[in-house]
């Protein structure tokens, strides 16, 4: 596919959005039209995104009814949870072809319905032509990775360890994300009902239990992942199965060593691995997984759907050689 296609992408100055600019630059068919800002309108995208190729391009202001006067036929939604409908319902009113990605949760638990939930790996076949993605969580695309080639051995809920860089909490203040308040510190929170192990359950059809922290680094996440299974297994089994599942996927890697962040931040990557079994009971197995959360769990997941709903080569502007 030769032609050029514009995106437009609502919510330019978050941490995702930030994430996004330099795969849009490096992509060979998708030209960004605009960035929008509420807050942040008239910002250069060099200050965001320093090699940003327009050094005239700013953020501009755009709202829910001005999206008639815009010609994209990508629009990616990187806005707060709970704000997208709006959006949806203009942008398919007037450009009802277009395709619309929105990277929070609103959309995350539709059935029957016109979205398709963007885990890339698992869901290319809807994702071909689809006209409405709704982009995975960090965490549950990570947790989601290990387990789904799991799920029929397990005879207990999951317990999911996350831990998660600073940049997760967005950029809104709060002590989540303020460096002093982190200095030397995790901060435990959410330890029940927190959106992404809500997600997880709902799409591995099988209850998880979650526990998020964050610590004191900017990117990245590491889940450790606690599986009790209905027979005895061996490590090997249970690399066998995501061997299986992923030996063609190129940003998914299997280790046999505990994977760390600083294998996967900066990198469109998933990294699974370090299995160890419980010597008095081999019914229990433990795991990590780790990715760059905005971009793997936000931005180049997102690249990764659009490219295929689009007919692009699937890593076009992720910088992966095949």
């Amino acid at each position: 596919m030769s032609t050029r296609i514009g995106l437009a992408l609502i919510g330019g100055r978050g941490h995702t959005g930030s994430a996004l600019l330099p795969l849009i630059a490096a992509h060979s068919s998708i030209d960004l039209v605009l960035a929008s800002s509420g807050s942040k309108a008239g910002t250069p995208l060099r200050q965001i995104d320093p090699a940003w190729p327009d050094p005239k391009q700013t953020l501009v202001h755009l709202q829910p009814e001005g999206v008639a006067g815009v010609e994209a036929k990508v629009w990616v939604l990187a806005l707060p949870n709970g704000v997208s409908e709006p959006w949806v319902e203009a942008i398919g009113a007037h450009h009802p072809e277009a395709l619309i990605l929105d990277l929070g949760a609103d959309y995350r638990f539709e059935t029957h319905s016109s979205w398709v939930y963007g885990l890339t790996e698992w869901h290319r076949a809807d994702l071909k032509s689809a006209t409405r993605i709704s982009n995975p969580g960090c965490y549950a695309t990570a947790a989601q990775m290990a387990l789904r080639p799991l799920t029929d051995l397990l005879s207990a809920p999951p317990v999911i360890f996350g831990l998660s860089g600073y940049s997760g909490a967005g950029k809104t203040p709060s002590p989540r994300n303020d460096p002093k308040r982190l200095a030397d510190n995790v901060i435990p929170y959410q330890l029940s009902g927190h959106m992404h192990e809500k997600e997880i359950s709902f799409h591995l059809g099988r209850p998880v239990c979650f526990h998020p922290h964050v610590a004191p680094f900017f990117r990245g996440l590491s889940l450790t992942i606690h599986v009790q299974a209905a027979h005895p297994l061996t490590a090997q089994d249970i690399v066998k199965r995501w061997v299986a599942s992923y030996h063609e996927e190129p940003l998914i890697e299997v280790s046999a060593d505990i994977p760390e962040i600083r294998d996967v931040v900066g990198t469109p990557r998933l990294k699974m691995g370090g299995v160890c079994m419980d010597e008095s009971d081999p019914h229990h197995a433990s795991f990590v997984v780790v990715l760059d959360n905005l971009l793997k769990g936000a931005a180049s997941q997102a690249v990764q759907n659009i490219n295929v709903a689009l007919g692009f080569d699937e890593l076009d502007g992720l910088g992966v050689v095949r």
